[in-house]
């Protein structure tokens, strides 16, 4: 299992070609959707017990998590600060929706690895990595772009194409 985030941005990008090939494997072999997302939802399982996210908080320094007006308000109300200054202050309008995204990164809330209203947090951003959700195959693009960014993501991509490909683990001394 890795974990060292600079070994997996390298890693991730040494193999950015090799996941894009297994991306359409996975879009064209024989295994269903259903299939698929079982496996992936039992790695996720067994590689989340392993890693503690509030220890990373990566995506808290690289991600741009959509907010939709619920998470906007959750979050200005957890936070003490009122919805206008809220929004003026840390929010931009996502193009080509009525979301929000927060206006810089790392995400203001970030303190010292830890989100600071981590209790009203967007609800994308309790659901990253997303690995739990169906439809794995539908995802693929955002799974290969997040795989240089989380521990949990790259983990479960390097894993699954050990079950697909019979990918030698042993080869690899980063698991």
């Amino acid at each position: 299992m890795e974990t060292d985030l600079n070994k997996i941005k390298k890693i991730s990008n040494q193999r950015e070609k090799d996941n894009w090939e297994f991306r359409s494997y996975l879009k064209n072999c024989d295994s269903s959707d259903e299939e698929i997302d079982s496996i992936v939802h039992k790695l996720y399982r067994d590689i989340v017990s392993e890693i503690n996210c509030q220890r990373c908080a990566n995506c808290c320094k690289e991600m741009v998590p959509i907010l939709d007006d619920e998470d906007i308000d959750k979050f200005s109300r957890g936070s003490g600060i009122p919805l206008p200054e809220f929004k003026s202050k840390y929010l931009i309008k996502d193009k080509g929706s009525n979301n929000y995204t927060f206006n810089k990164i790392p995400c203001p809330f970030l303190k010292a690895k830890s989100c600071s209203c981590y209790a009203y947090r967007p609800k994308d951003c309790a659901a990253y990595p997303h690995l739990h959700k169906n439809d794995f195959t539908s995802r693929l693009i955002n799974v290969i772009g997040n795989c240089s960014i989380c521990p949990i993501v790259f983990n479960v991509l390097e894993r699954l194409k050990y079950e697909f490909l019979d990918y030698d683990m042993e080869e690899n001394e980063d698991f």
